[in-house]
C-alpha cells in the first residue's frame, strides 16, 4: 500500500507519524492463548490506571488533541484504544470477535494507540490518502450503521473512508476469510520509537496466533 498524509492532517499534527504493516494471515473465531494475554492485560489497567488518568497516555492525549483540532468531540467520538482501556477499566470484558481483531485490540491497548486493521483485498485501489472526515460524507462505521465522521482523521481508499481513529468502516472489515491484512498504527503524538515498537509487536503476535511470518511495515509521517 500506499500512504499520503493530506495538508489538513499535517496543518493539525505536523509531529503525526505512522506505521503501515501488510502481511498475509490465517483469521480463527476464537484463540485462548491470546484470550489469556488480553484478561492480563486488563488486570494490569485496573491496577495502574483510572478512566481520568488514562486519558494522559500519550498516544491517547495526542489522538484527543487533534480530534479537538479538528472540531470534534474526543468524549462523545472516543479514539478506539480510550474506548477498549475504559471499557476493561470498568471491569468489563473486551467484545470476542475474531482472532485478527481481538488480536489488533490488544495490540492497541498495549501502546494506547487506535490502530485501524483490514482486509487489504476490499481495498479500491492501492493508495489510502490520511485527510479530515467532511459534513455529509457517508461513512458506515463497523456495527455502527451510519456515523458522521466530519471532524474526525479517515484514511479514504479510491472509494471512500475506510477507517478513523474511533472506527473502521464495514465495506474494509475483516472477516474469517481474511488473508491479506493491512494495519495502520496512528502516532499522533509522534513518537517513531513507540509507533515502531507497536509495529513491531504486532509482528510477533501473527507469528504466534495467525500462523504467519509477521510480514512487513514502514513508517510514514508528513513529511517522509
Amino acid at each position: 500500500m500506499k500512504i499520503i498524509v493530506s495538508k489538513e492532517i499535517e496543518t493539525v499534527c505536523p509531529t503525526f507519524v505512522g506505521a503501515c504493516l501488510e502481511a498475509y494471515v490465517r483469521n480463527t473465531p476464537y484463540c485462548r492463548p491470546l484470550w489469556e494475554e488480553i484478561n492480563a492485560m486488563g488486570e494490569h489497567f485496573r491496577r495502574t490506571l483510572t478512566t481520568e488518568s488514562l486519558k494522559d497516555l500519550s498516544g491517547i492525549a495526542a489522538t484527543r488533541q487533534v480530534y479537538r483540532a479538528c472540531g470534534k468531540d474526543p468524549s462523545r467520538y472516543r479514539p478506539a484504544a480510550e474506548a477498549l482501556i475504559r471499557r476493561q477499566l470498568k471491569g468489563k470484558r473486551l467484545y470476542q470477535v475474531d482472532t485478527l481483531v481481538d488480536l489488533t485490540n490488544l495490540a492497541s491497548i498495549a501502546y494506547g494507540y487506535s490502530l485501524g486493521a483490514f482486509d487489504a483485498d476490499k481495498f479500491e485501489g492501492d493508495t489510502l490518502t490520511l485527510g479530515i472526515g467532511r459534513e455529509g460524507e457517508p461513512y458506515e462505521g463497523i456495527g455502527r450503521g451510519m456515523i458522521n465522521i466530519a471532524g474526525l482523521p479517515v484514511y479514504r481508499d479510491a472509494k471512500g473512508g475506510v477507517g478513523t481513529p474511533t472506527s473502521d468502516n464495514e465495506r474494509t472489515k475483516i472477516s474469517l476469510t481474511t488473508t491479506h491484512l493491512v494495519v495502520l498504527i496512528n502516532g499522533y503524538d509522534g513518537n517513531y520509537q513507540q509507533v515502531e515498537a507497536n509495529a513491531e509487536y504486532i509482528r510477533k503476535l501473527l507469528i504466534k496466533y495467525c500462523d504467519s511470518d509477521g510480514g512487513s511495515f514502514f513508517l510514514y509521517s508528513p513529511t517522509k
